[in-house]
């Protein structure tokens, strides 16, 4: 590096001297500063830039700058927006006047406090350089918040006088100086100057508007904080044609005037906004409980979540519904989902996306594709239930599907259902982590009101321009998060849990706090969520510590399993609380739930004790079923109907025929044959004991059963066929993988990669070369001859001295290099490569030319 690149370098750093580039101004950062940049804008890396040229480049497309500046908070943005209306470049004093008013720091010391603050965080973005007496704004940020009639500022200003009066004849300008008592000039450039220096002068514009009548005045009011623009008619009234003639308003075009930025300026006093907000709203509490009440309530709505997601797939265990042919559930099946779940339709559409995101369920991929159970949701069974829990709580959050727009249309105008396509929202996961980030911040115990929430989230994430379809998306997304936190039992009374707080991975340590800083506190809450914002994401093994964490905190807070129920007699039996799996398994069988809540209430009825007589179960096996694990005796109508039901069970014979009935009783046959019930069955005798009918076994069955009889199947040989339901499972399948909001955040190991290479190839571009014969021109690849290349590559080993050489790769890809020869043989050069960090071995022949390194280079 020479001494004038090495001073302009260090000078950069400190201000001295204005770096000439953005790219400059990132070739004088330390790797601290790069990787912070990298952390914060990850499109920048994929892929590698081969330099911080190309870095500075790809920094500067307006895609990449877009979504920066739609990052940025409330203040940050205002920040940048001043920048884009002030001159370029500007000095600090005259941000800070945009931003506080012409009183700067003494008019409003909150905005001075937290202005270095946000154009720091301006500058580690890549979106603002240089030293505080020249701020530049990065070129297309300048361009995307600057004001144009398309494009209105949020400032509310409109152009400059020289931009509003580029269209104006020379003539009709130098009226204008006439009109305000300025001397006229000898061309059009002067003449705008004359007239902005007016406009930016405070003494002689107070005096200008001191002789403006009121009407006018009155105009100028209605203009000043925007939109900056009016419509006139050929014949202006006199309140207008005052303002007119003294360039207060200036002609955009046919019909249309501007107010000058400069004049509004100084009729706001400077600012450049109306209100500024340098600090973020803070989180209202709209309740506080005791820590052990929210902790308790979101255990028991975590249990109530466990038991509803093992009951929407105990429905749909033998097959769920089909799947429509565009993908999702029916409006027909989602309701019939929300009656069997005993919820509404869009808690229902909750719990099935809920189960989906964590790969429970899923299509069978038949081909008349029905949705069931996956094998991993029999794996989730045999977890604890604490376990089970956190896998469901752990997808939620890294889940970009948003239930709540089941029901919705999408930009088609086509319906958007449950587990179909389109509900994929990428910022889903990182504003529910955000929502319950806030939350933690709160002391222990206490709920946020929800409209405050939603002000902080639309502070720390505002939207460019007033984009109300996507702002409206994101406070949608913060109020599904809170109502789906409280229904999962993430949080309990709008607190977050103990559980909740240990799921973040101890969120609250490293999550800004609620309330604004004290006068103690050094650093502004603004600032410190946006470093927050930045920290690395946690990596697997952490998530799974936090899981881990929480399962813990949340076992001794669910219900033990009981081992019994209470029998009455009225043929239900109570269950006090949560059953061991296999005494509901088989109590599901033998009864039917009536009700469920803290104590579930089965009911015992003909048609269920059949079932499980069906299930291959006898009479005194469902006897010693219920006294084992009835905490009361066994009421007498219940032995009765279990006697009854397996007295009459298999009485009669369904066989294939197409069917037969038979029984040793012909008097009961008769009975089939004179009830008119019988008539849709097509029943005729055989024999005394024996029935043929048309219909198949299956529909002889039911239609038996339904005149009240208790019939068994048979197989061929005569036996009681024992009926079991089939589990239907689908094939292995993962769970869905959430749709990334844009590149990753890089890891340490990618970032030191990445710096290390856009360092080593920025000091093969920029490094200067001894003069030669033919020295390259800037860019190009060096050019030599092959005997020239040979002689310089065999002195560098001797000297030790490194080199410059161009190379062409097998693929026909050309690159600059930096390297270190080491020794040459056979054709090959052996080299430490300074752009890859690494030794390597190239060809001689794809080095197209070699030059020498200045001395002080390496």
């Amino acid at each position: 590096m020479t001494p004038e690149q090495r001073s302009r370098k260090e000078a950069a750093g400190t201000g001295a001297v204005a770096p000439r580039s953005l790219a400059e101004s990132l070739r004088a950062r330390d790797d601290a500063s790069l990787s912070a940049l990298l952390r914060a804008r990850p499109d920048l890396i994929t892929p590698v830039p081969t330099d911080l040229t190309q870095l500075a480049t790809r920094a500067a497309t307006r895609a990449s700058v877009v979504r920066a500046l739609e990052r940025l908070d409330r203040f940050a943005l205002q920040t940048a927006e001043a920048l884009a209306v002030a001159p370029d470049p500007a000095s600090y004093g005259e941000l800070l006047a945009l931003m506080a008013s012409d009183g700067g720091a003494e008019a409003d010391p909150l905005v001075a406090e937290a202005l270095p603050r946000a154009l720091a965080t301006l500058r580690e973005q890549a979106l603002a350089w240089g030293p505080d007496d020249r701020l530049r704004l990065v070129r297309t940020a300048r361009e995307l918040l600057s004001p144009s009639p398309q494009h209105p500022s949020p400032t509310g200003l409109g152009p400059t006088v020289a931009e509003a009066a580029s269209g104006m004849s020379p003539g009709r300008i130098q009226q204008i100086l006439t009109a305000t008592g300025l001397p006229s000039t000898h061309d059009a450039v002067s003449a705008t100057d004359s007239l902005s220096a007016l406009f930016t002068d405070r003494v002689r514009m107070a005096a200008l508007l001191a002789t403006a009548p009121a009407e006018s005045l009155e105009v100028l009011t209605r203009l000043v904080w925007g939109p900056p623009y009016g419509q006139v008619t050929a014949d202006p009234a006199p309140r207008l044609r005052w303002l007119l003639d003294r360039g207060l308003l200036l002609p955009t075009a046919p019909g249309t005037v501007v107010l000058p930025r400069e004049a509004a300026l100084h009729l706001r006093s400077g600012r450049a906004h109306r209100h500024t907000e340098p600090l973020p709203p803070a989180l209202a509490t709209a309740a506080t409980h005791r820590p052990q009440m929210v902790d308790a309530t979101a255990a028991g709505q975590a249990y109530t979540a466990l038991a509803t997601v093992e009951e929407l797939l105990k429905d749909w265990d033998e097959g769920g519904p089909a799947v429509l042919r565009a993908g999702g559930l029916s409006v027909r099946d989602l309701k019939r989902t929300a009656v069997a779940l005993d919820v509404p339709e869009p808690m229902a559409a909750f719990w099935v996306e809920l189960a989906y995101a964590a790969g429970l369920l899923a299509s069978d991929g038949e081909a008349d594709e029905r949705y069931a159970a996956t094998p991993a949701y029999d794996e989730w069974l045999e977890l604890p239930a604490a376990e089970r829990w956190t896998r469901l709580a752990t997808a939620w959050l890294a889940a970009t599907r948003a239930p709540g727009l089941v029901g919705g249309r999408d930009a088609k105008d086509r319906a958007l259902s449950a587990l179909g396509p389109g509900l994929d929202r990428s910022p889903a996961p990182e504003v529910r982590h955000r929502v319950l980030t806030l939350l933690a911040g709160l002391p222990e115990g206490a709920a946020a009101a929800p409209d405050s929430v939603l002000a902080r989230l639309r502070w720390e994430r505002p939207l460019r321009g007033g984009q109300p379809t996507a702002e409206d998306l994101r406070g949608r997304l913060a109020e599904w998060a809170l109502s789906e936190a409280e229904l999962l039992g993430v949080t309990g009374r709008g607190a977050l849990s103990a559980h909740g707080r240990a799921l973040l991975g101890e969120a609250g340590e490293h999550a800004p706090a609620a309330e604004p800083a004290g006068p103690g506190d050094k650093l502004p809450v603004h600032h410190r969520h946006h470093r927050a914002a930045l920290r690395e994401p946690l990596t697997a093994a952490e998530r799974a510590a936090a899981a881990d964490r929480a399962a813990a905190l949340l076992v001794p807070l669910l219900p033990e399993p009981l081992d019994h129920v209470l029998l009455q007699a009225d043929l239900t039996a109570v269950a006090p609380g949560p059953l061991q799996r296999p005494l509901a398994d088989m109590l599901g069988v033998l009864a039917d739930v009536e009700s469920k809540g803290g104590a579930t209430v089965y009911r015992f009825t003909p048609a269920s004790v059949r079932r499980a007589l069906d299930a291959g179960r006898s009479a005194s096996d469902l006897h010693a079923f219920l006294t084992a694990h009835s905490r009361t005796p066994v009421p007498q109508p219940l032995a009765y109907l279990i006697d009854d039901m397996a007295r009459r069970h298999g009485h009669l014979r369904v066989g294939a025929a197409s069917a037969y009935v038979r029984c040793d009783d012909d008097s009961a046959l008769n009975e089939i044959l004179a009830d008119k019930r019988s008539a849709s069955l097509r029943l005729r005798r055989l024999a005394p004991t024996v029935l043929a009918a048309g219909a198949d076994p299956a529909t002889l069955l039911e239609g038996l059963r339904a005149m009240g009889f208790a019939p068994a199947a048979e197989s061929a040989e005569g036996d009681v066929l024992i009926t079991r339901a089939h589990a239907h499972r689908t094939p292995p399948r993962t769970a869905p993988e959430p749709v990334p909001d844009g590149p990753p955040t890089p890891d340490a190991t990618l970032l030191t990669a990445a710096l290390r290479a856009v360092r080593a190839g920025d000091l093969a571009s920029t490094a200067p070369r001894k003069p030669g014969p033919e020295p390259a021109a800037d860019g190009d690849l060096p050019r030599t001859t092959s005997a020239e290349t040979l002689a310089t590559m065999q002195a560098a080993v001797l000297t030790g001295t490194a080199l410059w050489i161009g190379y062409v790769n097998a693929e026909g890809t050309a690159s600059q290099r930096v390297i270190a020869p080491l020794r040459v043989e056979g054709g090959f050069v052996t080299a430490y490569d300074h752009t890859a960090d690494e030794v390597r071995t190239y060809p001689l022949h794809r080095v197209t030319g070699v030059a020498e390194l200045a001395d002080d280079q390496l």
